[in-house]
């Protein structure tokens, strides 16, 4: 194979993970919870929906889903979605917003090695993780896989060290992205099968069996898929939580490779030219559009 053929095999360097979104049940509770406890401001309004977000880049799009039930723990589904920080003191200020909005919805906390991160789910069991990531420079690899590890990283500790009142301040007005989405799945090896082998990522991490972390461009992971909650999970039924996972590629191009992938591999798919709309095997919505 030639380097330019195996190039046509992968998703961009580039890439970017784009707005989450997630049927809701109470459209009130949660607006109010992605905006005083993340800090997140309304972006737009449309359909019943709403978009949050930073500096007018929206990051979650809420929809109701009148009617729907929670899923249960041991369905495939949303992880959790990973806000990315661009520095500690705005990383701090939302772990404490968060914290004083609902000390309850706070899970875990942990440093990766390529990141520091803290996890709190909303009120409709939705994961969250806040984070920051070290510079690319200290990441280290093991050929192909990134060093990653879950180091204690104790919260009130952190705040201490970096949370300042310039960061409580200007929280709104500092920026944030959808740094990587993290799915619950049925097994590892249908997972890499389908979001490395046909879609395209690279394998940058395993572990022991039990999860799965790939990228574009050798980033430490855009996306992951673990069996922790779901081993064993079928397709899912149509509940609250992940509606949509957004990819952005820089090209019409980079969709149309993929589209043919996904021909070649009998996934069906909605082809506009500008977006491609698929499942994955356990009915996670995926939507790959031109940023």
């Amino acid at each position: 194979m030639t380097a330019q053929a195996a190039s046509q095999d992968l998703l961009p360097a580039d890439l970017a993970m784009g707005t989450v979104m997630l049927k809701v049940g109470d459209m009130k509770v949660m607006t109010d919870y992605y905006q005083r406890a993340l800090g997140l401001e309304v972006i737009a309004e449309q359909d019943g929906g709403i978009y949050l977000g930073r500096l007018q880049k929206p990051l979650v799009h809420l929809a109701p889903a009148p009617g729907l039930n929670l899923p249960g723990r041991g369905e495939a589904g949303l992880f959790h979605t990973a806000l990315l920080f661009e520095n500690q003191a705005d990383l701090a200020a939302t772990i404490a917003t968060a914290a004083r909005f609902e000390p309850r919805s706070f899970t875990g906390s942990a440093d990766h090695l390529v990141s520091e991160a803290f996890y709190f789910n909303d009120p409709e069991g939705n994961g969250i993780e806040l984070y920051w990531d070290r510079p690319r420079s200290n990441w280290s690899w093991n050929g192909t896989d990134v060093v990653m590890d879950s180091l204690a990283l104790p919260p009130q500790r952190y705040l201490e060290q970096h949370l300042t009142e310039d960061s409580l301040e200007r929280q709104l007005g500092s920026v944030a992205g959808v740094g990587h989405v993290h799915l619950q799945v049925g097994d590892v090896q249908t997972a890499r099968d389908f979001y490395v082998e046909t879609l395209g990522f690279e394998k940058t991490a395993g572990w022991h069996g039990q999860a799965l972390f790939v990228s574009a461009g050798r980033y430490h992971h855009h996306m992951a898929m673990n069996v922790w909650n779901s081993r064993g999970a079928g397709p899912r039924k149509d509940t609250l939580g992940l509606g949509e996972v957004l990819i952005e590629v820089p090209s019409g191009d980079d969709v149309g490779a993929l589209a043919d992938r996904l021909k070649v591999a009998g996934v069906a798919a909605h082809h506009t030219g500008a977006e491609l709309r698929f499942e994955d095997p356990w009915r996670n919505r995926i939507r790959v559009a031109v940023r």
